[in-house]
């Protein structure tokens, strides 16, 4: 008993000795490791709230330990420069992912910077609307390195660790460390977590769930699906794909709209940044947008219509409306896949004898227009460098005004030369930032004006409180107002012109401002009288919470044409891939592979998103949150969210397959090869 007691005591001894001489002499890597890992906690703490979950931490921890090991194949005096390149390289990771999760709510992509040369162009709007000071406190982490390294130099560290140091050891047994992290970590994983790192597109989840650094491993992978596509997963992608479509009903139902605009002109304005709630903003008695607002209760309303963008913005809007496809899981469609082939609204009404163009007031190479347009059916591209005049600028580049003025000629010689035309005028002035050529904008006040009795005279007087003065929202309702002004400009150019007489217009807001809660905060609780922000104790105090902030991110949808008073606002959800459907409806046309619905034929519609989220008129889901907001007073069972996830998740997976193995093209060949092979028997 007594020796038994004894070997413990000897091996407590040993383990608390054997531990002190590891610290001491591990002491750069202890350092990188910590910043590291702390780092990642940071990063969560300032985006997904994520606060006390453990199993992230453990993550961060394996992936950083397995690097650090790499660096005792270095020797001692030589590892600070190991250890400062990869704490660097993890700040640098965490401040864009920080940057970018306050503008986008979720985290950056390898495959972004295939687009990183669009920086260039939206350089502005990326330093007012996305760097903020708290995205550079990542930074700590490398000047904690330098002054650790600092010190030990002075105290002679790495000559001493240098003579008891067998680097290769270290490093084994630091890699053996990391493993067993990793595999502590994996026991701790369900099928949907394993599911959900392989699908990628729930940004949000897989950081909270595995950590920042692991989500940047497998987000590489990930991105390097373009090449390595058609290596791995075709034959099972492709079966998916031809029972997803063999089960869909896609009967075509007749309706009131059914045929209503067949035969006439489509043109599409494509309407920057514009929100629904612009349509129901006033100051001092002037509406915002005074012309959307007119066409709005002249035509069809979509009021509850939503973009389903991803990292792509503009570009992810532009396809899914003209493809009713879903945005790609990884990078963009107009960058990474763009080679691929899509049924799109211009492809189909050139079948039946439309001639299809696109116009740009900006540089054809964004996002990729000049290449991507072509390939999506458009007969030709209009942009500033061939087309355009640079007369006036205002903003990224040429003002709305003067790209109308210029278009609406090319748009009549096109309306007196071809028989009939689908055409998508794309607006810019109202790209953030909104904070250049203010003075070049209309007069537009977004203060607050008030009656108040003169103290000194007893007189009634028109007092101004700054209200929306001076802020970014503020800035956006100027840039909105003008806008409008010139979408108004634009549709009395057309039918000066003629071309409204057999020309339907559809305006589509192409996604939200990624305005910032605080700035609605200030929107709706603004009290003028103390020129200050109401407390959240007042009862008219309005909390713009996640999901209050997530529904009013919605943009318009308007369908208006000249002779055709239809006057009706439709308040059923609708998903930007329910477009082609829905005007297919009207002008008779149809895609095989459309993944939304013509809203008219459809009661309960959803609304799915690329992350994972979705709207019906019942309810909105979080997929991150696993929770969601009913919409109305009827209950919303277990089975009817489980119905509605394992549909978004099968849409998501078949239309990433759709883009990834081009499978529309190889679905072609195929049916070629059978009525081939069938004619010859």
């Amino acid at each position: 008993m007594d020796s038994i007691k004894k070997n413990f005591n000897d091996l407590i001894q040993n383990t608390k000795k054997n531990s002190k001489s590891y610290l001491k002499t591990n002491i750069l890597f202890m350092t990188f490791v910590i910043t590291s890992v702390l780092n990642g906690c940071l990063l969560r703490f300032l985006t997904v709230k994520n606060y006390f979950d453990f199993y992230p931490i453990i993550a961060d921890l394996a992936v950083v330990v397995i690097i650090g090991a790499f660096g005792y194949f270095i020797k001692p005096k030589h590892q600070f420069k190991y250890f400062l390149f990869w704490s660097i390289f993890f700040s640098v990771l965490c401040i864009i992912n920080s940057m970018y999760y306050t503008n986008y709510l979720s985290f950056a992509s390898l495959s972004l910077l295939e687009t990183s040369t669009q920086i260039v162009d939206v350089g502005d709007a990326v330093v007012e609307n996305v760097m903020e000071l708290k995205d550079f406190s990542y930074l700590w982490q490398i000047f904690a390195l330098i002054i650790v390294n600092q010190s030990l130099k002075k105290k002679d560290y790495f000559t001493k660790v240098s003579k008891i140091e067998v680097g290769k050891i270290r490093a084994l047994n630091t890699l053996v460390v990391g493993l067993i992290f990793i595999g502590f970590f994996i026991s701790t994983l369900s099928s949907t977590d394993i599911s959900r790192l392989g699908k990628q597109w729930n940004r949000e989840y897989i950081v909270m769930r595995f950590g920042i650094y692991t989500y940047q491993i497998n987000d590489v992978i990930s991105s390097l699906k373009p090449q390595i596509s058609p290596l791995f997963g075709y034959d099972e992608a492709a079966k998916h794909f031809r029972e997803y479509y063999e089960q869909r009903d896609n009967k075509h139902e007749e309706n009131d709209y059914t045929n209503i605009f067949k035969g006439k002109n489509l043109l599409m304005i494509h309407a920057e940044s514009i929100q629904n709630f612009l349509l129901d903003t006033e100051f001092n008695g002037k509406p915002v947008t005074p012309n959307l607002k007119r066409l709005a209760s002249e035509g069809l309303y979509f009021s509850n219509f939503y973009a389903q963008e991803s990292v792509g913005t503009s570009s992810d809007s532009e396809f899914t409306l003209n493809s009713s496809l879903m945005p790609a899981n990884s990078g963009t469609v107009f960058v990474s896949y763009w080679d691929r082939e899509y049924v799109t609204i211009p492809k189909l009404l050139k079948e039946k004898g439309y001639y299809t163009f696109s116009m740009h007031g900006n540089n054809g190479s964004m996002w990729n227009r000049n290449v991507v347009h072509p390939q999506l059916g458009y007969d030709k591209f209009f942009n500033y460098k061939t087309d355009f005049k640079i007369d006036e600028v205002i903003g990224l580049g040429l003002s709305d005004k003067s790209f109308f003025r210029q278009s609406v000629p090319k748009i009549k010689k096109i309306n007196e030369t071809k028989q009939n035309f689908y055409g998508t005028v794309i607006m810019l002035s109202n790209h953030t930032p909104w904070s250049k050529n203010l003075d070049l904008l209309p007069e537009y006040d977004v203060d607050y004006k008030y009656e108040k009795v003169n103290e000194t005279t007893g007189e009634k007087e028109i007092v101004s409180a700054p209200y929306m003065e001076g802020t970014k929202m503020g800035n956006y309702f100027k840039f909105s107002h003008y806008a409008d002004e010139a979408i108004g400009e634009f549709i009395d150019g057309l039918d000066e012109a003629g071309v409204l007489d057999d020309t339907v217009i559809v305006i589509y807001g192409d996604h939200d401002a990624k305005l910032k809660k605080s700035e609605f905060d200030r929107f709706y609780n603004y009290d003028p009288y103390t020129d200050s922000i109401k407390d959240k104790s007042d009862p008219t105090y309005v909390d713009v919470d996640f999901y209050q902030y997530e529904l009013n991110r919605k943009v318009p949808l308007i369908i208006w044409s000249k002779d055709k008073k239809l006057e009706k606002e439709v308040t059923k959800v609708m998903g930007m891939y329910d477009v082609l459907p829905t005007l297919g409806n009207m002008f008779d046309f149809t895609s095989p592979y459309a993944l939304g619905h013509d809203i008219f034929s459809v009661d309960d519609n959803i609304v799915v998103f690329p992350d994972g989220n979705w709207l019906t008129n019942k309810m909105y889901y979080n997929s991150q949150k696993e929770e969601g907001k009913p919409l109305t007073d009827e209950p919303v069972s277990v089975d009817y969210i489980n119905e509605k996830n394992a549909y978004t998740q099968e849409l998501l997976s078949v239309s990433d397959s759709i883009i990834v193995y081009d499978l529309i093209k190889k679905s072609k060949e195929t049916q070629k090869l059978v009525e081939e092979y069938s004619d010859k028997k």
